[in-house]
Formats: structure tokens, C-alpha cells, sequence
């Protein structure tokens, strides 16, 4: 399934505004575009379309400024410390960081991911990587004994296809 595009500014007559409680909900026409639920308080029965679309745009516009001005940093747990934890909270392992340094092996029941000398299945892995998701990844592979470097990236197609 594709994921839904982030909303955007829109018009009246792109959206329709339904109220329920203190929410308004903004729903695009066009199909693929992901539904916003925004929380205005008791009055927002009392407000107009116009009103709550004013808001909502305001909202999207602020979104897209904050995200023009974001630098992500990625933070990477020092080697020796622990890379992932169990989170009671969501019974799962957990990265305590944004960057993952792990080694791909094999058994009997298929790849397995080595992740501070503990062997996650791809199904642990695949819970572990909810964890961030609507977030993107680049995936590196380097040699297992350089798992702490970063390497230099060339951008290029390969040449041994």
C-alpha cells in the first residue's frame, strides 16, 4: 500500500470539514492525500469552514517552515555502549540511537541481525525499525570490520551488473 502524501495548502472546495467534539477534520477530495484530524477546542462547532481552513493552512505553512529550517544530526551510540534496549513500554528492543551499527548472518531459519553480539530475527529487526517510522534509512553495507567507520559514498551506478 502506498503511503498517503502530506497534506497541503488547499481551498475550500478541495477538502471536506466534518466537526466532532473539539476536532475538525479535513479530508482531501482528491484521493492519496492524508486526512488531518486538528484539535481547535469547544468552539470549533461554532466556527465556519472558512475558519478551520484558515487554521489548517496556517498550521501546514508553519509545518513546512519548521521542516525547511530542521537539520537532522544523527546521533550514534559510542562503541562499547549499548545500541538498543527493551522497552517495557512497548515490549519490543528499541535503538537509543538514530544510527544502528549491525552485521547481517545467517542460520537455519534465514538472515538474522547481529546487533551487540545479540541475534534479532528479521521480525525482531522489522518491530525494532517501527520505531521510526514515516522516517526514511539509508542502508550501508561495509565489511563487518568496519562497521564503526563511515565510509566514503560514490554516487554512481554499478559496474558489475
Amino acid at each position: 500500500m502506498p503511503r498517503l502524501k502530506r497534506p497541503r495548502i488547499a481551498r475550500l472546495e478541495e477538502v471536506r470539514i466534518t466537526r466532532e467534539k473539539e476536532q475538525a477534520t479535513i479530508k482531501f477530495l482528491e484521493p492519496g492525500i492524508a486526512t488531518t484530524h486538528l484539535t481547535l477546542g469547544p468552539g470549533v462547532s461554532r466556527m465556519s469552514d472558512k475558519e478551520i481552513l484558515v487554521l489548517f493552512n496556517e498550521t501546514i505553512q508553519t509545518q513546512g517552515q519548521f521542516a525547511a529550517s530542521y537539520h537532522h544530526i544523527a546521533i550514534e551510540i559510542p562503541e562499547g555502549s549499548p545500541q538498543v534496549r527493551y522497552s517495557e513500554e512497548c515490549c519490543q528492543w528499541v535503538p537509543r540511537g538514530d544510527v544502528v551499527r549491525c552485521v547481517v548472518n545467517d542460520d537455519e531459519s534465514g538472515a538474522v541481525i547481529e546487533i551487540d553480539g545479540r541475534d534479532f530475527s528479521l521480525e525482531e529487526f522489522g518491530r525494532m525499525l517501527t520505531t521510526f517510522s514515516g522516517w526514511g534509512m539509508r542502508i550501508c553495507f561495509v565489511p563487518e570490520d568496519e562497521i564503526s567507520k563511515e565510509p566514503e559514498v560514490e554516487v554512481r551506478e554499478p559496474d558489475n551488473e
